[in-house]
């Protein structure tokens, strides 16, 4: 037995033995002894140690092992094919999309006849069997799946084109959840078209139902754009009851009192009897957050910024005013509200704001000129700002690229004509003459005027009463100027709420230093835009006179511009530019040809007697090139008097 023992144990010995080994590469094997011995039967021990060890550390299973093994019967995901593996892979997403989404299974059957009711060349009747079909479907769930991507889609399509009766149940389905549906980013278009499609009645409940969260939805982002829709459809006593929330806490509060006629705050406050301190208070609540997040886009937030400059004190206009001039601005100013905002940065603000205003529009400018609101903010820069480098720099140089297409747009040319005829009512309307003269109440020199007339006239009184008296008139009068500027500063401190204010933010520019004429000059001639403007003019004379709103730009080029502007540095070329139009006017008169003459044509036949009236060099001009010698032939037509003006 002790032989059989030692037989036995020696082959374990060279396995342990072996098994501390180092490998090839050098590296001590990490296999454990008791794994490498074969136990004995005639040791029980080995048996003993073998089976706690084997019962405590189960051995750990590979991927490649148990269910992630190859089976030897069927096919593994490696051997299939690419297109099974697709058709797997999405087979297993819709099993996800199907525990995510409850409605996963009716957003494909409305995807499917969407597809097939939004086609151009479908009949009514198909298409009104298709949204029937839809509608089934969707009852009962329609404010459920309308802020799906996919099903308001479908509801925007079967809302647009189906009946009346089917509509109004839409609307009576959705009306309950608009303030939900409003803040979505898909709901909210079919909230609109909704808006769109509602009578009379149903306008006026919905507006009546976002009665007390105006304010909320202006400071969202989405659900801003249904605030500012329901403002463009409503009338002038809903657009008014939606902006009397934004006001004043008693109106948001009291419906009664929102209910009067008056439209302009002021009016407002005077009638209530309402403090204008808190008035501001609330107002400032409402717009700082709006400000802050940059939702500027609307014509509602416009009216009330607006009215809020109207009201406001020295310090909080100008904080506003501050607030507002940069890049955030180009986003207010294509409204009539929101350009006047914007004349109203560019009079009161400073050198500094007036740049950032400027350096906001760089990439802009061309967009902002063909604007019919924008383009009088450009008007105002022109008139007001004195850094003509800068102006030239950012607003002309990029003006200059599309000159004809400026001067034959209707808006656009007013930028032109400003400069050769500034603030003329033929070009410029009593709105925008209007425009140019607003002015914030507080920021605007005419209180100072009245501060010192009233201090004069404090003065008067203390003469008087020194006169009476045997105090000299010296001392009275410093006495006095003290007296009246502790009360404006009292006065100042009360409204704004706060006594120092620094005086940076309250000096007000309100327009600029420079010489008016020298300005303009800087502007059109040393900047090379009038030697532009008079190529583009002699290159499209022709398209230029007989357009409705090109004539009157190559009329005041050809003139030579309000005071003489052009001449006599720009005298040469406006001598070419009268032989262009003279050598027109000398062409022949042929009945044949389907184009009318310039002298004959409605819009070229005025402006040319106004050149003949206002510019004698063109007049003698037109005589030499294209009249002498042809009056016979012109006398006959309708356009005598143009001759006879000679």
């Amino acid at each position: 037995m002790a032989a059989k023992n030692q037989q036995t144990q020696k082959p374990n010995k060279r396995k342990q033995f072996s098994s501390t080994k180092t490998d090839k590469d050098g590296s001590k094997s990490k296999k454990p002894k008791l794994l490498s011995s074969t136990p004995s039967s005639a040791n029980p021990s080995n048996k003993l140690l073998k089976k706690p060890f084997n019962s405590s550390k189960p051995k750990r299973e590979h991927p490649t092992h148990s269910k992630f093994k190859k089976s030897e019967s069927g096919n593994d995901n490696k051997e299939l094919t690419k297109r099974e593996r697709r058709i797997q892979a999405k087979e297993l997403a819709e099993a996800r999309k199907k525990k995510r989404k409850p409605h996963y299974t009716l957003e494909q059957e409305l995807a499917s006849l969407w597809e097939k009711m939004r086609r151009r060349n479908i009949a009514k009747e198909d298409r009104s069997k298709l949204i029937t079909e839809a509608l089934q479907k969707m009852k009962g769930k329609i404010p459920e799946i309308a802020g799906s991507h996919v099903s308001s889609r479908v509801l925007q399509t079967c809302v647009k084109y189906c009946s009346q009766i089917e509509r109004d149940a839409v609307f009576s389905e959705l009306q309950p959840h608009l303030l939900t549906l409003s803040c979505n980013a898909y709901a909210v278009h079919l909230v609109k078209k909704m808006f769109d499609a509602a009578s009379k009645k149903q306008l006026a409940g919905v507006i009546s139902s976002l009665r007390g969260h105006v304010a909320s939805l202006l400071r969202h982002m989405v659900g801003s754009v249904v605030i500012e829709h329901a403002y463009q459809l409503g009338n002038a006593t809903q657009k008014q009851e939606l902006l009397m929330e934004l006001y004043s806490t008693e109106l948001h509060l009291f419906k009664d009192l929102a209910s009067i006629k008056e439209s302009r705050l002021i009016d407002i406050i005077s009638k209530l009897d309402l403090q204008k301190s808190s008035v501001l208070r609330h107002m400032s609540s409402v717009i700082q957050p709006i400000l802050e997040k940059g939702i500027l886009d609307h014509s509602m937030i416009h009216r009330v910024l607006i009215e809020y400059l109207d009201i406001a004190d020295k310090s909080s206009a100008a904080d506003i005013i501050q607030q507002l001039s940069g890049p955030l601005l180009v986003r207010m100013i294509h409204t009539r509200e929101g350009s006047k905002i914007g004349m109203l940065c560019v009079k009161h603000g400073s050198a500094k704001e007036r740049k950032k205003i400027i350096k906001g529009m760089k990439g802009h400018i061309s967009k902002i000129a063909h604007d019919q609101c924008g383009c009088m903010v450009l008007v105002s820069i022109f008139s007001m700002v004195d850094d003509t480098k800068l102006i030239t720099k950012i607003i002309i140089r990029q003006l200059q690229t599309t000159l004809k297409e400026l001067a034959l747009d209707k808006s656009a040319r007013r930028l032109l004509l400003q400069l050769l005829h500034p603030n003329y009512s033929r070009y410029l309307n009593t709105d925008g003459l209007a425009s140019l003269n607003l002015t914030v109440p507080s920021l605007s020199s005419k209180n100072e005027s009245e501060i010192k007339s009233k201090k004069l006239s404090r003065d008067e009184e203390s003469s008087k009463e020194a006169a009476k008296s045997d105090i000299p008139e010296e001392n009275l009068d410093e006495e006095s100027t003290k007296e009246v500027a502790t009360t404006d500063s009292d006065m100042e401190a009360t409204e704004s709420g706060k006594s120092d204010t620094p005086e940076e933010n309250l000096n007000s520019a309100e327009g600029g230093k420079k010489d008016p004429s020298l300005r303009r000059r800087e502007l059109l001639v040393n900047s090379g835009l009038a030697e532009n403007l008079i190529d583009v003019c002699i290159e499209n004379a022709e398209e230029l006179l007989t357009s409705n709103f090109g004539k009157e730009v190559i009329f005041e080029v050809a003139k030579g511009g309000s005071d003489g502007i052009l001449h006599p540095t720009l005298d040469e070329k406006l001598n070419n530019l009268h032989e262009a139009i003279a050598e027109l006017a000398a062409k022949p008169k042929s009945d044949e040809s389907e184009e009318e003459h310039v002298l004959e044509n409605f819009h070229s036949s005025r402006t040319i007697r106004k050149l003949i009236l206002d510019c004698p060099a063109f007049a003698s001009t037109l005589w030499k090139k294209s009249l002498e010698g042809k009056c016979q032939l012109w006398a006959q037509g309708h356009r005598l008097a143009a001759l006879l003006r000679l």
